[in-house]
C-alpha cells in the first residue's frame, strides 16, 4: 500500500464514457487511437505507471465543438498488463489504485489530456478489500437473475456465487450496461455498502422500466 504522498500530482487522463474502473479491480482496454498509444508509451516510462480513467460530461448544444468536460472524480489504475498486436494496437490491463478528484487540467505539448489531481479523501481505496456485513447474497442474486433475464444477458453464475462481496459488487458495477451517469454514481459511492445499495436501486428501476432521470428526482 502506497501513501497518498507517494502518488503523483499530475497524471494522464483517459476520458472514456461508460468505462468504469474501481479500486482493486481490473479493467481491460483496447487502445488504438494514436494519442492514446503515445499516452501508453509515456506511461510506461514512469515509475508509477498510472492512468486516470474518468467519465465525461456532455457539452451543451450551444457550446459548439471541443473536448468534453471531465467529471470531478475518476479512478487511477496502474498499468499491469500489456501486449501489442501485429497491427500496432495495444491490449492493456489497468489495476485500480485509488480514486481522485480533478483539481485542474494541465495544458502542454502532449496530444492526450493530463490533470493535476487530489488523492485526499480516498485513502481507504488503498487498503484491503471492503466487506459488506449486511449483504443479503440470496436476495441480491435473485434480483440480478431477473435483471440479466430482462436484458438478455448471460454470465458465469457459478463464479458470481463464489465471489466475495467486493469483487462481486465492483465487477458488476463495471460490467453491467448502466449509463455513464449511473456508473459515475457507482464510482462516487463512498463505501461498498452504498455502492451495493446504489446498484440495487438502479436494477430495481430498470426492472420497473424506470430511467436514470427518475432516479435522480
Amino acid at each position: 500500500m502506497k501513501h497518498i504522498s507517494d502518488l503523483p500530482d499530475t497524471i494522464p487522463i483517459f476520458p472514456l464514457p461508460g468505462a468504469l474502473l474501481l479500486p482493486r479491480a481490473r479493467l481491460p482496454l483496447h487502445i488504438f487511437e494514436p494519442r492514446y498509444l503515445l499516452m501508453l508509451e509515456d506511461c510506461m516510462k514512469t515509475s508509477a505507471r498510472l492512468i486516470g480513467m474518468i467519465q465525461t460530461r456532455e457539452l451543451p448544444a450551444s457550446h459548439g465543438r471541443g473536448e468534453p468536460k471531465l467529471q470531478a472524480i475518476g479512478c487511477a489504475g496502474r498499468l499491469t498488463g500489456f501486449s501489442e498486436t501485429e497491427d500496432g494496437r495495444y491490449m492493456v490491463t489497468l489495476s485500480g489504485v485509488s480514486r481522485f478528484r480533478v483539481r485542474e487540467e494541465v495544458s502542454g505539448v502532449t496530444p492526450y489530456r493530463r490533470a493535476r489531481v487530489d488523492w485526499h479523501g480516498f485513502e481507504r481505496d488503498q487498503g484491503g478489500a471492503e466487506e459488506d456485513a449486511g449483504f443479503d447474497r440470496a436476495g441480491f442474486m435473485d434480483l440480478l437473475h431477473r435483471f440479466f433475464d430482462s436484458m438478455d444477458l448471460s454470465t458465469d453464475w457459478d463464479s458470481l456465487a463464489e465471489a466475495d462481496e467486493e469483487l462481486l459488487i465492483n465487477s458488476l458495477s463495471m460490467l453491467c450496461p448502466f449509463s455513464p451517469e449511473d456508473k459515475q454514481a457507482l464510482l462516487e459511492a463512498p463505501t461498498l455498502i452504498t455502492r451495493r445499495e446504489t446498484m440495487v436501486t438502479l436494477i430495481e428501476f430498470a426492472l420497473r422500466g424506470g430511467t436514470s432521470e427518475e432516479i435522480m428526482q
